[in-house]
């Protein structure tokens, strides 16, 4: 019954956005206009306000929280869906930040669901493209005192003590709940997190939103969220192989490998008992299910999810090359995971 799955456009307008999605993804004029400032494509979402809409084969038309709902273990995969129900755990958005977001972090999963019956929210940004000189913030880079954080906060000077990293194409940040970060203008960036919409703004250039309206600040709730320690390295350094799955992220949350293709390519991925999705960051490509021979063209600039069970497949680029960005459950894993966890919350004490 099941087959890779594509999705209508689910564009997002904010304050900080600009056009360079729309054009990207080949979309209507109107929605390429600079006045549009599209700051987010969602392109697999199940987040209640903004769902994804099957853009092909028998559910075309149909949102994927209800065939989620339908055949959960089929399409998330029984570990999956033993775990989160029928909810889609990962959110997946392609970002265009014409100018800088706020400087936010967002909670862990106790403190997300406590106060908001919500999942927590970690994440990790793969930058697809970057002006000359663009950066963004991830981490302190001075430790801080509460009591600092705050006056920091109320004085406007809060980015002085923020790591700064120069990005260019290709680089990865995990971001962990609890970590501060912002995405600073200029850059194009692929995002997976777990699917959860709670952010805690800390500051926002005291500028009006997309309405005239100043955006909310939740300083109180980020200073109980944010993690105050500071690291040496904030960036992510992988293998960058052609014709191979590269290992990005490993996290009890989600896995992401960058795979690079110069011809068909098999990714026999059962064993994680998970569903795909694939982000195309580079060059059209054809997947193909090996069990059923069903197949997709996925589009530069398009994501592609494929249910857990037909998770092996052939990926074919149409051109010279195809670049995939990789996010799953790696349930193989779990039980490593968890014991590491728990070791980090008993030696953080």
């Amino acid at each position: 019954m099941s087959y890779p799955l594509l999705f209508e456009p689910n564009m997002h307008t904010v304050v900080w956005g600009g056009s360079r999605l729309a054009t990207w993804k080949g979309l209507s004029s109107s929605l390429a206009d600079d006045s549009s400032k599209i700051g987010e494509s969602w392109e697999v979402s199940c987040v209640p306000s903004s769902t994804s809409v099957i853009a092909n084969g028998r559910w075309k038309g149909m949102k994927l929280s209800d065939v989620i709902s339908r055949h959960p273990v089929e399409i998330l995969g029984r570990s999956v869906a033993q775990r989160y129900g029928d909810v889609m755990p990962l959110l997946v958005k392609f970002i265009d930040a014409e100018n800088d977001l706020s400087i936010q972090v967002h909670p862990d999963d106790d403190m997300a669901q406590r106060l908001h019956g919500k999942m927590g929210k970690t994440e990790m940004w793969y930058v697809i493209d970057a002006k000359p000189g663009a950066f963004l913030y991830a981490g302190f880079r001075k430790r801080l005192s509460p009591s600092d954080y705050r006056k920091m906060v109320e004085e406007g000077t809060i980015c002085d003590a923020l790591a700064r990293h120069e990005v260019h194409k290709g680089d990865v940040f995990f971001l962990p709940a609890g970590r501060v970060h912002a995405i600073c203008g200029g850059i194009l960036l692929a995002e997976v997190q777990q699917s959860s919409d709670v952010t805690y703004r800390i500051f926002d250039y005291n500028r009006p939103d997309i309405n005239g309206r100043m955006r909310e600040l939740h300083t109180d709730l980020a200073a109980q969220a944010l993690d105050f320690h500071v690291l040496d390295e904030y960036r992510t350094l992988y293998n960058d192989d052609s014709q191979r799955a590269n290992h990005c992220i490993d996290s009890p949350f989600f896995s992401v490998r960058v795979v690079d293709i110069e011809g068909q390519f098999h990714r026999n991925l059962l064993k994680y008992d998970s569903f795909i999705i694939s982000m195309c960051i580079k060059g059209d490509c054809l997947i193909k299910i090996r069990s059923t021979q069903e197949g997709v063209v996925l589009r530069e600039g398009f994501s592609c999810l494929i249910p857990a069970e037909i998770a092996d497949y052939d990926v074919i680029p149409v051109g010279r090359t195809t670049r995939l960005l990789d996010a799953f459950i790696d349930n193989k894993n779990r039980s490593l995971f968890s014991m590491a966890t728990r070791f980090l919350h008993i030696t953080d004490k």
